[in-house]
């Protein structure tokens, strides 16, 4: 606590900030920034080096020290929503995915979405079955090095490309041979175009999961898409929830609530829990905006709950249903090609989402307004129809959801004991070549075998300890926030008591007090002399002032 607060001295010290963001073609943007520079400045920078006019779906994220992920306020000064020390180090992120990415105006946003759902899927977090991934890779391989050439290309070429967490040689096999023969003639811009599509049918698109747990203590990951709501178990998705369905998003210190209306007035409430409180509000978070973004037409329609910034953990504001009417609606990298495009290949008509957006009033967080109609009657043909099975449930790949770095920050700075631990405990390895060795020869959901159970029971307890001790620290932290103000409170009365005693206002307790011994022994021994001692001092300052 101390160190943080002497780190945020010596930055209030400093009037400019050197700031990296890492974009989606793993390239670097550094720029300098002033002190009380926000966060829409940085975007507009780095939007304005891209030539990105459609930059409503993107976003900044960056990690705090305490490994929790965040998205950058566009309305708040970047250095106050920093914990740690300059340089600052943030990632370019497409935020709210576009439900029909294709549809996209600019050539340069479908390029973006498509490094992003290209990270997505070599990351775990666009899982889908086998002969989906094969396609998916294989319109990679194309956009990347074009069409099939034997002089080029030697037996096990496709190996040579990460595209997946793992996979086999039978996939890889299957990859080649769906370049070598359906995907000869297409340009990189309609392989991408293709990837998109494809992508865009597939139940985890959009899905940016947050690993939770249910009221029985199984592991689930939470996601909010385009379409909906989303629980992730195993390799199912078991819940559905549209967004016009969705009443409210509520959260308390570790624990989710959301609350949503079906079909026959059916009323249900799904309650989750986060690894950590910050954790769960920026699930939460991440919901309401997301919510607002596909649902809402403007800010204003945001029902405001106001409390105090104190002591409240909750939720500070939610998003009802029925407001609106619903509208129809790193392996592999291009970096040249994020700066290369010319504005000239641009549309004319560009409109800006960004314009006219109204601040919430106890969020400080914009809410983005959509420039295109997508609404909850776009979707895709695959997805709505399991959507109609009534429980929203649909098997979403051939093994189990698992990404393999969902759970880290973004940017990894640093694999520490405690990091790896913990996301052994979360179900995802510590990386991916770690995976390769741990999988070897077993398939994923199988059974561990001893070591892995000792190891894993192990990091159980160390994870136990280390989780118990930080739950201490931040209970002390609050005793000792509530004292210091306390103290505060208590000083404040006892001046203001003191100013109204020894004033001429004429109010029986007031009399009542200044006739007490206690009162008049105060007034001659200490604030008499203590008043002609700041009299004296004010003459002599006003003395050297007339002097000059």
């Amino acid at each position: 606590m101390l160190s943080r607060l002497m780190s945020g001295s010596v930055r209030s010290l400093e009037r400019e900030f050197s700031c990296t963001v890492r974009l989606l073609d793993d390239t670097e943007y550094t720029c300098t920034i002033q002190r009380d520079a926000k966060g829409q400045y940085l975007f507009d920078l780095i939007c304005h080096h891209l030539n990105l006019l459609e930059k409503d779906y993107f976003g900044i994220r960056y990690v705090d020290p305490d490994k929790q992920r965040h998205w950058l306020e566009f309305t708040k000064s970047i250095s106050k929503q920093m914990k740690s020390q300059p340089p600052f180090t943030m990632c370019l992120r497409v935020k709210f995915y576009p439900p029909d990415p294709a549809a996209l105006k600019e050539e340069i946003t479908r390029y973006l979405v498509f490094l992003q759902l290209k990270r997505d899927l070599y990351h775990g977090r666009l899982l889908c079955k086998t002969s989906d991934a094969a396609i998916l890779a294989a319109y990679i391989l194309q956009a990347e090095i074009g069409d099939y050439d034997p002089g080029k290309h030697p037996e096990g070429y496709s190996s040579k490309f990460q595209f997946f967490p793992k996979h086999s040689e039978k996939l890889e096999r299957r990859i080649a041979e769906i370049h070598k023969t359906e995907l000869i003639g297409q340009t990189p811009e309609t392989s991408e175009l293709n990837f998109l599509q494809k992508a865009q049918m597939l139940e985890t698109y959009g899905v940016d999961p947050h690993p939770c747990k249910d009221v029985s203590g199984n592991p689930a990951f939470l996601a909010f898409t385009p379409f909906g709501f989303v629980v992730l178990q195993g390799n199912k998705r078991v819940h559905f929830l549209k967004w016009n369905e969705v009443t409210k998003l509520k959260f308390e210190g570790k624990t989710f609530h959301v609350y949503a209306n079906q079909k026959e007035d059916k009323k249900i409430i799904l309650t989750y829990f986060a690894p950590t409180p910050e954790a769960c509000k920026h699930l939460w978070k991440c919901g309401v905006e997301n919510q607002a973004f596909y649902k809402l037409e403007k800010s204003s329609q945001v029902r405001t709950v106001s409390s105090s910034n104190l002591f409240f953990k909750g939720s500070r504001f939610r998003y009802r249903a029925g407001l609106v009417p619903s509208r129809s609606c790193p392996s592999i990298t291009h970096g040249p090609r994020l700066s290369s495009v010319p504005r000239t290949r641009r549309r004319a008509v560009h409109i800006s989402i960004m314009e006219g957006l109204e601040s919430l009033r106890d969020s400080a967080h914009s809410t983005p307004v959509r420039s295109v109609s997508h609404g909850e009657s776009f979707i895709p043909r695959s997805r709505s129809h399991a959507a109609e099975a009534g429980d929203g449930s649909a098997v979403i790949a051939d093994e189990s959801y698992n990404p393999s770095d969902s759970v880290l920050p973004t940017p990894v700075a640093e694999h520490s004991l405690e990091l790896a631990v913990s996301r052994q405990i979360n179900g995802a390895p510590c990386s991916i070549e770690e995976e390769k060795e741990s999988e070897a020869g077993t398939p994923m959901g199988g059974e561990l075998g001893e070591l892995g159970a000792d190891s894993r029971a192990a990091g159980s307890l160390q994870v136990a300890a280390l989780s118990e001790a930080e739950q201490v620290n931040k209970f002390v932290l609050s005793v000792l926030r509530l004292l210091l103000v306390t103290i505060g409170l208590l000083f404040v009365l006892l001046l203001l008591l003191i100013v109204l005693t020894e004033s001429d206002l004429d109010v029986a307790f007031l009399r009542d007090i200044r006739q007490t011994p206690e009162f008049e022994q105060f007034h001659y021994e200490y604030f008499c002399p203590l008043r002609r001692w700041f009299a004296c001092k004010l003459r002599w300052v006003g003395g050297l002032l007339i002097n000059k």
